[in-house]
């Protein structure tokens, strides 16, 4: 399989989450969170596995509603840009949601282009602060080293969803997004970052 970027995060910068002892009770909520991880899972890998027939747009089309479904997608959108948030105009905060939607659908659709035998392994789930969840799961890969991949989720009313991934149990994409985003929004605004983003979107759907 190539270009597997999406989980090769590089960098630091983890958000902590102090991962504490099961509540009692919270047992009963949990597989709620491990199911909307594993039916990710599972979406992914029919994605993979016919990668090559639908190239890059079939598989943005079949990803699109996917992402949405288990991600937190407008939470993620807002931390990624801390404070400055609060600052954008409405029109502008459309606008980045949007664009940030659609750049989440293309990084998966861009990174997951082929299958060679991988499957996702889950490993356990535990109580995190802030009455989220974190699922902990493995790529495993026959065709190189397996990856630890640890899902931090928070509850909706429609369930849980995805708010953080954690490559090998520290690298956090979200905070990886927040030092890059913010740092746009704060010296150039958000068309800049809009047209980062767009930017982003367009590499991915040329293979990039």
């Amino acid at each position: 399989m190539t270009k597997f970027g999406m989980l090769r995060l590089g960098g630091a910068l983890a958000i902590c989450l102090g991962v504490s002892t099961l509540a009692p009770g919270s047992r009963a909520e949990s597989p709620n969170g491990v199911e909307s991880v594993e039916a990710l899972h599972a979406a992914l890998l029919a994605v993979m596995r016919d990668a090559e027939t639908l190239g890059y747009e079939g598989r943005s089309v079949q990803l699109a509603p996917v992402i949405p479904l288990h991600f937190d997608v407008e939470f993620m959108a807002r931390k990624a840009v801390g404070r400055h948030w609060e600052k954008a105009s409405d029109e502008e905060k459309q606008r980045y949601l949007e664009s940030f939607g659609r750049f989440m659908v293309a990084n998966y659709a861009g990174r997951f282009d082929g299958y060679s035998g991988q499957s996702f392994e889950t490993l356990g789930e535990e109580s995190a602060r802030s009455e989220t969840l974190l699922v902990r799961t493995q790529l495993v890969d026959p065709t190189d080293k397996n990856v630890e991949l640890s899902y931090r989720l928070r509850q909706v009313p429609e369930g849980w969803k995805i708010i953080d991934i954690y490559m090998d149990g520290t690298v956090s994409e979200l905070a990886l997004r927040r030092s890059e985003f913010s740092s746009v929004a704060k010296r150039q605004g958000f068309d800049s970052l809009i047209e980062t983003l767009n930017a982003k979107i367009a590499k991915l759907a040329a293979g990039g």
